[in-house]
């Protein structure tokens, strides 16, 4: 398999810039030509609306006024001074303000427009030049009327009025940066982002002065519609043209980078060069460094950046504190997050709502859910009331953690608190039904999310992804991504990390690696996440040495790993069955010299259960409860699973009293495992019980499933019952694979009903099931121990009459192993 994902391990460098004004916000992501979605949710999907998309100093020349100084408000701030205030129109004249009112009129009509504007020139004819006395006041005029129009809710008039302005001669005299940008500005904020960019390379290719205000608009315009990649290549081009960023425009661009998620030393090369340039940043800057930390966990970084700021003389605020709660959070750090809370007290700095939800994220991701819930009851003490961001952490918490009724019970708590739930609440929601395979219950969800006006976003979009992945089914996978597609949605960075994910999740690698291949040709660059995806889709085909050429990578300085990425790594061990290797890391991170994180005494838990090494399993899992984490439903499942596989029937019971008594929701893996420990028991028929437990609980059984159940029937001779599991198997819609077939194969062959065994064998290739090695040593080997060997030699040289597509390397195989015998 290795051979095949032809992975491009060692990153290349990001494909050249497109264009810069080149409207790609709807360009649709390289086809996938999936199948057609036979969608759970259809209704859901036809009713889904298109989303709304969503330096130098400037010198005077004598071709743009005298330049007249502008005020720099702090970005974030509300743009409109009057901030909601009548209108105050500073610097224009009598005139101005006559054909203002005028254009603000209710009654107003554009034909009129010519002859308002007019009045504003010393002469109402349009070919004459504007004179040199009237320059000054008329370019505070016409600055002045566009930003009142702006104000004004008037955009469409207000770009008439820069057109009007702009075909005039001597236009180029009134049109100068400070023009541009305040009408690229108004036409961003009212969502013409492509319009705005096209207009202002109009201007430019035309020969208007473009200065650097008029480029930090633009950029500012593309960075706050999530047009992140244009806001780049316009902050490069400004750069080729010699045009030198300001402040503002380093603190924007910063900002972006964050969004990007892109890598560390990219953002550092950015804050250096703007030290270079001599552009001193300011506590804007600094926190919004820190706030790029957050998504690759970089809290060591963001520390550095912390200490840099008070050096630097700035005093640290509330946002800077909640910018490094909200890094220790993401980054499952809740001591630190406290430390820095108490840090924050003693400034002065009473915790806000904001404070208390970065902490309890913290908590809630590192599955200390009492803490978690502990601090929402200080909160309440503070009198401070939890909002929807709270309430919908802790729902995700417990849902992660397996605990659905305690997940339930917040969402109930939310609302009878009158705390109406989010699009992000929704969302939350839907993963945890979908998850455990109550489609039902996901689709009640999708009803509530429309009857409270709120609209799928991309984030929805990726949840069904996940789940759909998670569940197994590829088709509805390729579906739902080319819905996504039609309804407006660009895929970006995490829509592709969790298509990786999601197929390799489906057993389909090659689709995994098709899409980390659309990853690069999109421009995307990889960051922590993206390498996180490709590992774990490496991870689960058991491709350890691509894992280890990828770690690597990621050690050579592109990236920092994280305890994600050392998870990945164990699974790609074990699943390639690498024991030895699994215990070299093991000892590393018992050791300390990898943190031994929680997320990684779980994984250990896993992989050790996985490789079915009992002693290291219970000494990963008493670690854990060491260090007083709280195990999650994977971990108990991992330990339910190996005291199933040994009949260690006691200690399972043990683990499912534990999980019982604290509140976990026992998942179809959870059934699965209980009903391999008892279809291999005595007590094989309590394996049926089970199912039929899980299916009154609203759980759909996989084929893994009716698998276990039907192979307790079949080992004890119970054909019959097995025939009706395998009846009902297919009739829930459910397709029989492989192991299906050969279980009762073995079980015929075993019990000499060849007839029976090669009629399946019949059946399976009519159903396109195509048999395995172990389909046919099933058949083989039990002639030969029952002594029927010229059965066996007439049963391969007639294989090719029951499978005509078999290959003459496999018929080999079955001649030498019956010669072994």
């Amino acid at each position: 398999m290795a051979e095949k994902l032809a992975l491009p391990l060692l990153l290349p460098s990001p494909p050249p810039s497109k264009p810069f004004f080149q409207d790609t916000h709807h360009s649709a992501a390289p086809p996938l030509t999936p199948p057609n979605l036979n969608p759970l949710f259809h209704d859901f999907l036809q009713h889904q609306q298109n989303p709304t998309t969503s330096s130098s100093s400037p010198q005077s020349s004598p071709n743009n006024p005298p330049f007249i100084p502008r005020l720099r408000r702090r970005i974030g701030k509300h743009r409109d001074p009057n901030k909601g205030k009548p209108w105050l129109n500073h610097r224009i004249s009598s005139q101005g303000e006559r054909t203002l009112q005028s254009l603000i009129h209710p009654q107003f009509e554009i034909g009129n427009l010519e002859e308002e504007l007019s009045a504003l020139f010393n002469s109402g004819n349009q070919e004459n030049e504007i004179s040199e006395v009237c320059i000054g006041r008329v370019y505070s005029d016409v600055l002045g009327i566009i930003k009142a129009l702006g104000h004004h809710k008037k955009c469409d008039l207000a770009l008439s009025v820069f057109e009007w302005i702009k075909n005039r001669r001597g236009s180029v005299k009134l049109i100068n940066g400070s023009v541009v940008a305040v009408i690229v500005s108004m036409l961003g904020k009212d969502g013409q982002v492509s319009t705005a960019a096209s207009l202002f390379h109009d201007l430019q290719k035309d020969g208007y002065g473009i200065d650097v205000y008029a480029y930090t608009s633009l950029i500012t315009v593309f960075a706050s519609s999530g047009r992140y990649r244009e806001a780049v290549m316009v902050f490069k081009k400004m750069e080729e043209e010699g045009c030198r960023p300001t402040l503002i425009t380093y603190n924007v661009i910063l900002n972006v980078y964050g969004k990007m998620g892109m890598p560390w030393h990219k953002i550092m090369a950015v804050f250096d060069d703007m030290k270079g340039s001599g552009v001193a940043p300011d506590a804007y800057t600094y926190n919004t460094i820190i706030s790029c930390c957050r998504r690759g966990s970089l809290y060591e970084e963001a520390k550095v950046i912390f200490e840099e700021m008070k050096l630097a003389g700035y005093v640290p605020d509330k946002v800077t504190y909640n910018a490094l709660l909200d890094v220790y959070g993401k980054s499952r750090r809740p001591k630190e997050s406290m430390e820095v809370l108490r840090e924050m007290e003693v400034n002065g700095f009473a915790p806000s709502i904001v404070t208390f939800n970065s902490l309890i994220s913290a908590y809630a991701r590192d599955g200390l859910l009492d803490e978690a819930m502990e601090l929402k009851a200080q909160m309440l003490e503070k009198g401070i009331k939890p909002d929807v961001f709270t309430y919908t952490t802790l729902l995700s918490g417990f849902e992660k953690a397996g605990k659905d009724v305690s997940a339930m019970r917040v969402f109930e708590e939310m609302q009878s608190a009158g705390c109406n739930p989010n699009i992000c609440t929704f969302n939350a929601l839907i993963k945890m039904f979908g998850n455990r395979g109550k489609f039902t219950e996901m689709m009640k969800i999708f009803d509530d999310m429309k009857a409270s006006g709120c609209k799928a976003d991309v984030v929805t979009w990726n949840t069904l992804l996940a789940v759909f992945g998670q569940n197994g089914m590829d088709t509805e996978v390729s579906g739902v991504f080319k819905e996504m597609k039609r309804s407006g949605f660009v895929a970006e960075r995490d829509t592709f990390n969790t298509l990786i994910s999601s197929y390799s999740r489906c057993g389909s690698f090659d689709q995994a690696m098709a899409i980390y291949k659309l990853t690069l040709e999109a421009g995307i660059t990889p960051d922590l996440s993206t390498y996180n995806a490709v590992l774990a889709a490496l991870a689960r085909g058991g491709l350890w040495e691509q894992s280890e050429k990828v770690f690597a990578e990621m050690m050579n300085g592109r990236c920092k790993p994280n305890q994600m990425t050392y998870s990945s790594l164990l699974h790609a061990y074990a699943n390639g069955k690498q024991t030895d290797k699994i215990h070299a890391l093991a000892e590393e991170i018992y050791s300390g010299v990898i943190e031994p994180h929680a997320v990684l005494l779980k994984t250990l838990v896993l992989v050790y259960s996985k490789s079915d090494q009992l002693h290291e399993t219970e000494e990963a899992f008493l670690e854990l409860r060491r260090k007083g984490s709280t195990p999650d439903i994977t971990t108990l499942n991992a330990m339910v699973s190996i005291y199933g596989r040994r009949q260690m029937i006691d200690e399972a019971n043990e683990i499912l009293n534990f999980m019982k008594e604290s509140g976990f929701t026992p998942s179809l893996t959870t059934y699965n495992s209980l009903m391999y420990m008892h279809s291999r028991s005595g007590n094989f028929g309590r394996a049926e019980e089970i199912l039929r437990d899980l299916l009154s609980k609203g759980i759909k059984p996989d084929a893994i499933s009716y698998n276990t159940v039907i192979y307790g029937y079949c080992r004890n001779g119970r054909m019959k019952e097995a025939s009706r599991m395998f009846k009902e198997m297919t009739e829930s819609g459910l397709t029989p694979d492989v192991i299906t077939y050969n279980t009762f194969i073995a079980s015929y062959a075993a019990d000499a009903m060849f007839v029976e065994a090669i009629d399946v064998i019949r059946y399976m290739i009519k159903q396109g099931c195509k048999p395995n090695e172990s389909t046919y040593n099933s058949i083989v080997d039990w002639y030969c121990k029952l002594n029927m060997s010229d059965e066996a030699v007439m049963f391969i040289s007639n294989i090719r009459k029951l499978n005509p597509h078999i290959s003459k390397e496999e018929e080999s195989r079955l001649s030498q192993r019956l010669m072994m015998r």
